[in-house]
């Protein structure tokens, strides 16, 4: 048997230390907030994609009683993305959240599982890294690829 530990490089920062176009995709993800739909878990969440030809894309929670039935704002973004500009490839994603309150969460959110992968397969379908941006109003995440937070990920292609 062999112990082995699994690290992943990230950074983070301040608000105040994002660069110009970054700031602009976390406040597209936070303004995406605006649009959930949480009836259920009052929890609002929003994403934005830029694509490598600068254009955002953004998504928010939508939920249903009929859970899970709803959709994650990550995947919202991503899919929206896909089948209005089905050739360009994601560049970085910003996703920022409400707590139930209505405030803008300190501590950054971290995609689900599900989302993980999708994000995954975009990374896979267009050969590039999707570079990830976690907002907290206390501190920014800024993760170089998703295959850093799903390792040992389902891969099929």
């Amino acid at each position: 048997m062999t112990n082995k530990t699994l690290t992943i490089a990230y950074r983070s920062l301040q608000p105040d230390e994002l660069a110009e176009a970054d700031r602009q995709l976390i406040e597209a993800a936070i303004g995406a907030t605006e649009t959930s739909y949480a009836p259920y878990s009052h929890f609002r969440v929003g994403a934005a994609v830029r694509l490598v030809s600068g254009v955002v894309v953004v998504g928010s929670n939508q939920e249903n009683v009929a859970f899970p039935s709803g959709t994650c704002a990550e995947r919202c973004a991503m899919f929206y993305a896909g089948s209005r500009h089905p050739h360009e490839a994601p560049e970085t994603i910003a996703i920022a959240a409400r707590d139930t309150d209505g405030r803008l969460t300190a501590r950054p959110i971290s995609p689900c599982g599900a989302c993980r992968q999708v994000l995954l397969q975009a990374e896979a379908r267009f050969g590039c890294r999707l570079r990830v941006l976690l907002y907290g109003s206390d501190e920014v995440v800024e993760i170089p690829s998703v295959s850093d937070l799903l390792p040992f990920a389902f891969v099929s292609f």
